[in-house]
């Protein structure tokens, strides 16, 4: 589930960035949102191996994806006067709940049994 979530963060997070973009399309624009598909592409496919590692890489973007996305929603439940783009709500409406369970099970004893294989090594 773990690795199902990074990759469906990754192709979310390219839909919304590229849909927000004007045009003609910005290259850098395209080219950062492919780096952060392949980045969450290459951690669900470490957490698809069970890398141990790719577990704490993981609990920090969840922990860091709680923060900053958890002081979007509470901006916007106290009618800040701030515009959001519609990547950074959709992204905290997906992030937030899945982030939460995802960081709760990835600090569990379980978790634990789960991502014993080292980066480097047998």
């Amino acid at each position: 589930m773990s690795a199902a979530f990074f990759a469906l963060a990754g192709v979310l997070d390219l839909g919304v960035s590229l849909s927000e973009l004007v045009r003609p399309l910005a290259f850098w624009s395209v080219w950062e949102a492919l780096g952060r598909l392949v980045f969450h592409l290459l951690l669900a496919w470490g957490l698809l191996r069970r890398l141990s590692l790719c577990r704490w890489i993981a609990l920090v973007y969840c922990l860091a994806a709680l923060a900053t996305y958890g002081v979007v929603l509470l901006l916007a439940l106290l009618h800040a006067p701030l515009r959001f783009p519609p990547s950074v709500v959709v992204g905290s409406l997906f992030q937030v709940p899945s982030c939460a369970l995802l960081w709760y099970w990835l600090r569990s004893t379980e978790a634990l049994l789960v991502f014993r294989r080292p980066i480097f090594g047998p």
